[in-house]
């Protein structure tokens, strides 16, 4: 994640983590200020709610996973694209497990204050997602249907590398990804 320095940079990362480990709900701004070695003040201070406070800090890992993939898919196109790109992805998941457990369960959700500002930046993963699947000549009948095929690889990735690092952390980052992309590879791989 980028860096901060000083309060703000603490808040967050204290953020994070607890919501990593106990979800938003279960996360209270007491928690973010004792774990974060502020006063409970200092955390209203940065953020003005607790809704603002997992705003910043989903919308700030979202752009790492964009940013991730724009810079996987650089000058690839078609299927070397996607496995660059679902690779990145699963090296970010491993560097930052905790944004990785936090992203499974909010992506998704669409009961929250931010979710319109995530969906967002959603949207802008998936297209790179969706072009590169748009270059591999899928048939024209699955050209409504492409973000959908990109919202899988997206959460394939995520979860597959959750499960890997959690389940299987003796597999290496070749195996899981070859894992991830193998249900793609019969109809996308030329």
């Amino acid at each position: 994640m980028p860096r901060q320095s000083g309060t703000k940079r603490a808040i967050l990362d204290a953020a994070l983590e607890l919501a990593a480990d106990h979800g938003i709900s279960g996360t209270t701004m007491e928690n973010v200020a004792e774990r974060a070695g502020v006063a409970k003040g200092s955390v209203y201070y940065n953020f003005a709610s607790k809704d603002r406070l997992f705003e910043e800090l989903l919308l700030e890992g979202v752009g790492v996973l964009a940013e991730t993939v724009r810079s996987a898919r650089a000058s690839l196109t078609g299927w070397p694209a996607l496995q660059a790109m679902v690779r990145a992805l699963l090296e970010t998941v491993a560097d930052n497990r905790s944004l990785a457990r936090l992203l499974a369960a909010e992506i998704f959700r669409t009961d929250r204050a931010w979710q319109h500002s995530l969906e967002l930046l959603r949207r802008e993963v998936l297209a790179d997602f969706v072009t590169a699947i748009r270059e591999t000549s899928p048939p024209a009948a699955m050209e409504d249907r492409l973000g959908l095929v990109a919202g899988g690889v997206f959460g394939a990735a995520l979860i597959g590398g959750l499960e890997w690092l959690v389940f299987s952390p003796e597999r290496s980052l070749d195996e899981v990804a070859e894992s991830v992309l193998y249900g793609l590879s019969g109809r996308l791989a030329s």
